[in-house]
């Protein structure tokens, strides 16, 4: 058994199970019991009826200590009433002990419920307040107390909260934080949860949201039910409530207590909020710091006064002036500062030593108390540029509001709109590397500022370089037009500008832009010249590189049109003419090629019709991927290539797949689409095949429909593929077209709706199959700008 609080915050005096060894003690043997007796064995071994007999005696143990702990509580508490019967009475502790014995004895209260009576009606407190609302409370926050005040760090105090205070409010673990002045948290304090888990919460640095974080910045108490910010133990708490409340004391934001409890709380419930403010405010003492030694105050005040009197800005000594509930109500005017005491300001605004600053200054009311409030409670330094204050001559002050120790520091410095101006101006000089200069006519002075001085490479400090000494300094390939520009400044007078070479002493070189203006009097008598230089250098080279982007932009369009038009001049020769018409056994064919409008969109489709020495007709339609020469030339190969392999003799399914190796091994595997048909006149049978490409079209009789979609992938997609091949028994006066997507596509419908919109237009009357594919490629409104392939098929 452990009889001792240890780190964890948790009081360790609990049944340790019947597992745990006894402590050896006075009264235990070398090997028997609690009475010296032994249980007959030989090897130290304990029966089970030992075990039991150890367990008791533990327990009994934790018991005898948890009441001697209330009870030495409960005399603190006793002897506090006495000490406020002492004093009310007029009395002495004898007669204030027997006041109080007989007070419960004839009220049939215990004696520390009416002890903690005594001491609520004379504190008038937090514990007074939560008490008349509660009674049953009043004893466990009076005991918390007296073990607060007599405990010797933070530690101490969040074990008694648990062990007292937080029992009657149901909560099961509390954690103390110390706030610092950069609004960081350190964990002063804990108890009901593991040391593992509060090592990893010993500090929490600024501006991480916690639950005590969010109290901290809003100074008010918090009740967090979401479980959005963690916090220590918040993955064990997630499913129950927490609350955190801000500890002030004086006025001051000392940190913040943090209560858990095992289950969710109502929306902030009065009693316990007024409980857990008063627990609060307990604990905000023990994180105060201990009272200073008579004159200590004073002393520390003086030193900030002399502080105050070494600063060239007006400033104040202020120190908080609380009012009954301890909070700030004014805060006294300490001290005026040297530099403050001669300013037009205290005329207006009477600051005197011991003054109130509401009294003396009421505008502060109006944002500038709030400020100073803030900074008093957390120790956060304050700080704005140009703020409206009265107390500033010009009405806008940059001003600072630091604590330290009990004073606050008020400071401000008049905002000068000139001297802001002329920074704005030497900043813009910086950035844009300007540097100006000014020559006297008559004195013969030269003014550089420092961004001049460091264009030219000079130390601040050296003489400046004349006007008319320019030339020395500029690289000799622009000495004429420096000349020009200096006979225009100095001779003639007028305004002028010159780009040239800066020579610097570090023997670099420098793009310049030189503007020079003469300056004359009321008599028109030359008075001074003025001007600036300006580093061009990153202009000028950005403008070379532009330069040669252009050349090189010029010289790769030209290229590109070269190709296009070398891939336009390709098509041409070997695609047969737009409008040929061939007529082939009972077969009428009519075909139609529309190039792209654009010559670098040049594509790579394609068609043939051709007699075989089988008798047989070959037609064919494809599309090769890409524009340009590379899918003009894959164009021209499988063009080639199918008419080769169709001499062969073999069916559609097995040129493509012949077809389909072409395209896999050349170079850059190229992929395309194709349909290839070869029609039987004998038979009037065409057997198809496609490859990814979009089906033909049959039209009969009144009607049109599109043939099946046999399986067949793109050309060059795999390097072994397999293709469907259909049959199509052909009848007389049925018209087949092939096309390629050119004709439909649209970016505004899918490809659905587009072959849909083409069968309804290939439906309509046509007197010829030449005016049936013209009305096709007029009214098919594709518009992609894509080249177009169409075959019309007619049989006789």
């Amino acid at each position: 058994m452990r009889n001792s609080v240890d780190d964890s915050g948790v009081d360790d005096s609990v049944d340790d199970g019947p597992d745990a060894a006894p402590e050896p003690g006075p009264q235990a043997g070398p090997q028997g019991s609690a009475d010296g007796s032994t249980d007959g064995s030989t090897d130290g071994s304990t029966d089970g009826s030992g075990l039991g007999r150890l367990a008791a005696t533990v327990e009994r143990l934790r018991r005898e200590l948890a009441a001697s702990r209330r009870a030495a509580d409960d005399r603190a508490l006793i002897e506090l009433a006495k000490g406020v019967l002492v004093e009310r009475l007029r009395c002495g502790p004898a007669q204030a002990a027997e006041q109080l014995a007989t007070l419960a004895q004839r009220s049939g209260v215990p004696q520390v419920e009416l002890a903690a009576d005594v001491v609520n009606q004379a504190a008038r407190d937090r514990i007074s307040q939560a008490a008349q609302a509660e009674p049953e409370v009043s004893v466990p926050l009076r005991a918390a107390e007296s073990a607060a005040l007599g405990a010797t760090d933070t530690q101490v105090v969040a074990c008694s909260l648990l062990e007292h205070a937080l029992p009657p409010l149901g909560a099961t673990a509390v954690a103390v934080w110390a706030a610092g002045p950069d609004a960081s948290l350190s964990l002063a304090g804990y108890a009901g949860f593991g040391p593992e888990e509060a090592r990893g919460w010993q500090h929490v640095p600024p501006g991480v949201a916690t639950t005590a974080g969010r109290s901290l910045a809003e100074r008010r108490t918090i009740w967090h039910a979401d479980g959005a910010l963690p916090s220590i133990g918040r993955h064990r708490a997630a499913p129950g409530g927490r609350v955190t409340a801000p500890m002030v004391a004086g006025g001051r934001m000392l940190g913040v207590l943090e209560l858990c409890w095992p289950r969710a709380l109502p929306e902030a419930p009065p009693r316990i909020e007024r409980q857990i403010e008063a627990l609060a405010e307990l604990c905000a003492h023990t994180l105060a710091a201990p009272p200073a030694p008579p004159g200590r105050p004073a002393r520390a005040l003086r030193e900030l006064a002399d502080l105050a009197d070494t600063l060239p800005d007006p400033a104040l000594v202020l120190r908080a002036h609380l009012d009954e509930r301890g909070t700030p109500a004014d805060f006294r005017v300490q001290h005026v500062n040297r530099r403050l005491a001669g300013a037009p300001a205290l005329e207006a605004y009477p600051f005197k030593a011991g003054g109130l600053l509401l009294e003396a200054f009421p505008l502060a009311a109006g944002g500038l108390f709030g400020r100073i409030e803030h900074v008093h409670a957390t120790g956060e330094p304050f700080r704005s540029e140009r703020m409206p204050l009265a107390l500033s001559v010009t009405g806008v002050a940059d001003v600072g509001i630091t604590r330290h120790g009990d004073g606050v520091l008020l400071v401000w410095r008049d905002h000068d709109e000139d001297a802001r101006m002329a920074g704005l101006l030497e900043h813009a000089q910086r950035l844009g590397r300007i540097g100006g200069f000014e020559e006297s006519a008559v004195t013969g002075e030269i003014t550089w500022n420092a961004q001049l001085y460091s264009l030219y490479g000079l130390p601040p400090g050296e003489p400046p370089v004349p006007l008319e000494r320019l030339r020395d300094h500029a690289h000799p390939d622009d000495e004429v037009t420096v000349g020009r520009f200096l006979r225009t400044v100095l001779h003639h007078r007028r305004i002028a500008a010159a780009a040239f070479r800066l020579r610097r002493p570090d023997g670099m070189a420098r793009h310049m832009r030189v503007v020079a203006e003469p300056v004359f009097g009321p008599d028109g008598r030359l008075m001074a010249v003025r001007g600036a230089y300006q580093d061009i250098s990153s202009q000028h080279w950005t403008e070379v590189a532009l330069s040669v982007t252009r050349d090189q932009l010029a010289h790769t369009e030209q290229q590109s049109a070269e190709r296009n038009r070398l891939a336009l001049q390709l098509q041409h020769a070997i695609m047969p003419p737009s409008h040929g018409t061939v007529n082939a056994a009972d077969l009428h064919i009519a075909v139609r090629y529309r190039p792209a409008q654009k010559d670098h969109l040049v594509g790579g489709d394609w068609y043939d019709v051709v007699g075989l020495p089988s008798q047989r007709i070959l037609l064919a339609v494809g599309d090769v991927a890409g524009h340009g020469v590379e899918a003009a030339t894959g164009m021209v190969v499988l063009r080639n290539a199918l008419r080769g392999l169709a001499a062969t003799g073999a069916g559609p399914a097995r040129l493509l797949e012949w077809l389909n190796t072409v395209a896999h091994h050349m170079a850059g595997r190229m992929t395309a689409t194709a349909v290839c048909g070869l029609y039987d006149p004998a038979s009037r049978v065409m057997s198809w095949a496609r490859a990814g490409h979009l089906p033909p079209i049959l039209l009969r009789e009144d009607g049109g429909s599109e043939l099946p979609m046999l399986k067949g992938p793109l050309l060059g997609a795999f390097t072994d593929a397999a293709y469907e091949e259909g049959r199509l028994q052909l009848r007389a006066e049925d018209t087949l077209l092939l096309y390629t997507d050119g004709l439909i596509e649209r970016r505004d419908h899918n490809l659905r709706h587009a072959q849909d919109r083409l069968l309804t237009i290939a439906t309509r009357t046509a007197t010829t199959l030449d005016h049936r594919l013209d009305d096709l490629l007029i009214h098919c409104n594709s518009d992609t700008d894509d080249d177009t392939c169409l075959i019309g098929v007619q049989l006789h």
